[in-house]
């Protein structure tokens, strides 16, 4: 199966359509240091570095084996966090249409889209509804369903929204395997360095061994990791860390150590979130914005140990600053998850007889 990759950011999707063995060929990101990582880790792939709605075709060489076209736009216009543009006139919120445009204009056999399960919720699930009926207005028989990464092995509770839709078969969503455990945090990223508020050493030794067979299997060979990256924060911030118990959040700071803001619509219960060591992670989305703290040590995530929680290889290289690293990590879809997707579409197409 041939694949193309739009909205491809960090290039999470690409790398579990690969270990699925689709021959990705190309993608379609916007962002610049975005795109520097995809290249970093997919240098065969060609990237087109460009605004979606500037990219007319795309050429991929002879369709001697069917065509996936996956990926999913930018999620912040419906993410449950974003309760003030949450709307029908945010533009991202439109970007589905570019996404449906590809479809309209290159005819895949098959179609694979993934977003946040807060889009069946925005304006009562209509982007949602007006996407799937579109896709079957153009011949395409369409499947969907959210799906938890945890329960495909991730050590983390992240859902996402996924719709496959096939011209010439009858799609259908992966099934979780009913003996599938997710690591424990824990057991995902305490073999990483012990590393200070602020850390800005990008490569270091291991901490430890692996503390799990997805520790190891993370780790393959290496003798060292990059992004053990964290960010800065305030002496005063750090103070109120101390207060904090495992899977508490801001409440648990004394009142008067409390930020002053006055805005208490900021205050949802991932601000000042510590996670919890032997179970797997809350959700990491924008994990700086929302301060997760490491369970044991007072400062917040490294980008490694964000890129473990979301299923990343400790091969994979993500570029740019480290603001921009952990957008690309926060946004990404779980490897493993999307590798659970596309084994499935991989399984169905051969059924169909490849088209």
């Amino acid at each position: 199966m041939i694949g193309i990759d739009l909205f491809a950011g960090g290039g999470g999707m690409t790398l579990g359509a690969k270990l699925s063995g689709v021959d990705v060929r190309a993608a379609v990101e916007n962002h610049p240091s975005a795109c520097l990582t995809y290249q970093a880790n997919h240098p065969n792939v060609t990237m087109l570095g460009s605004d979606i709605a500037k990219v007319r075709t795309i050429d991929i060489g002879e369709r001697d084996q069917p065509l996936v076209l996956f990926g999913g736009p930018p999620c912040q216009g419906f993410s449950t966090s974003n309760q003030r543009t949450r709307h029908a006139q945010n533009p991202k919120n439109w970007l589905f249409r570019e996404f449906l445009r590809m479809v309209e204009t290159l005819g895949p056999e098959w179609v694979v889209f993934e977003n946040v399960a807060g889009i069946l919720q925005t304006d009562g699930g209509r982007f949602a509804e007006s996407f799937r009926q579109q896709l079957k207005d153009m011949g395409y028989k369409v499947a969907y369903d959210v799906l938890n990464a945890a329960d495909f092995g991730c050590p983390q509770r992240r859902s996402r929204y996924i719709v496959i839709a096939a011209l010439n078969a009858d799609p259908q969503l992966p099934k979780a395997p009913a003996d599938t455990a997710p690591p424990t945090l824990w057991e995902a990223i305490g073999d990483l360095p012990e590393l200070l508020n602020g850390a800005m050493e990008d490569i270091l030794e291991y901490g430890s061994s692996a503390l799990s067979d997805y520790a190891k299997a993370l780790r393959s060979n290496l003798e060292k990791c990059t992004g053990n990256l964290v960010s800065r924060n305030a002496d005063s911030i750090v103070a109120r860390y101390a207060y904090i118990p495992q899977g508490g959040n801001w409440r648990d700071v004394p009142g008067m150590m409390r930020d002053p803001a006055t805005d208490r619509r900021r205050y949802h219960s991932g601000i000042y979130r510590r996670l919890v060591k032997d179970a797997p992670s809350v959700v990491i989305g924008n994990f700086r914005k929302n301060m997760l703290i490491h369970p044991t040590q007072d400062r917040g995530l490294s980008v490694r140990e964000a890129a473990r929680l979301q299923s990343f290889p400790d091969h994979y290289r993500f570029c740019g600053s480290i603001g921009f690293q952990q957008q690309q990590v926060g946004n990404a879809v779980p490897p493993i998850l999307a590798k659970a997707v596309f084994d499935n579409v991989m399984a169905m197409s051969s059924l169909a007889g490849g088209r």
